[in-house]
């Protein structure tokens, strides 16, 4: 069962898991540029940090900060490959857009680069479009936006 814990992103299961997504980018991407999330950046009630546990075991991360009382952006949402195919991700970027809501968010934004082909393709099937750059994240190449509903739950 897939569950979440809302944690900083120093606690050493979110920084390895950190590590291993800064890893994957830097490995599979020439002139990334690794930016350590800052931890009050994603601390309520500014954001959120969370890790996501498959029965039990550590096996994806992801946060969402609010750049204004109004928007969300989710960042650094990762899945380790033998927890991919599983929903997990789909599931982890749902929980983000949730928090996002509980902290008065109507819509969230997220950045990725063009070689992510499997995150490009869950932000379109998960009500993601397209938009103009909101950001000047170097390793970004495309941008994406959604609006959550009007009666999004409230958890905070």
């Amino acid at each position: 069962m897939l569950k979440f814990r809302e944690t900083s992103v120093v606690d050493p299961i979110a920084d390895e898991l950190l590590g291993e997504y800064f890893g994957m980018r830097e490995h599979g991407m020439t002139s990334y540029r690794t930016f350590r999330p800052d931890p009050a950046t994603f601390t309520p009630p500014e954001g959120v940090f969370l890790v996501a546990e498959l029965d039990g075991a550590p096996v994806g991360c992801g946060g969402m900060r609010m750049l204004s009382p109004a928007r969300g952006e989710i960042k650094h949402l990762w899945v380790r490959p033998a927890a991919r195919g599983t929903g997990s991700g789909r599931a982890l970027l749902l929980e983000l857009e949730r928090r996002a809501a509980g902290f008065g968010a109507t819509e969230v934004v997220l950045d990725t680069n063009e070689r992510l082909e499997a995150a490009q393709s869950l932000y379109r099937s998960s009500g993601y479009v397209d938009v103009e750059p909101y950001n000047d994240n170097p390793n970004a190449t495309q941008w994406f936006r959604k609006h959550l509903p009007p009666d999004a739950e409230r958890v905070f």
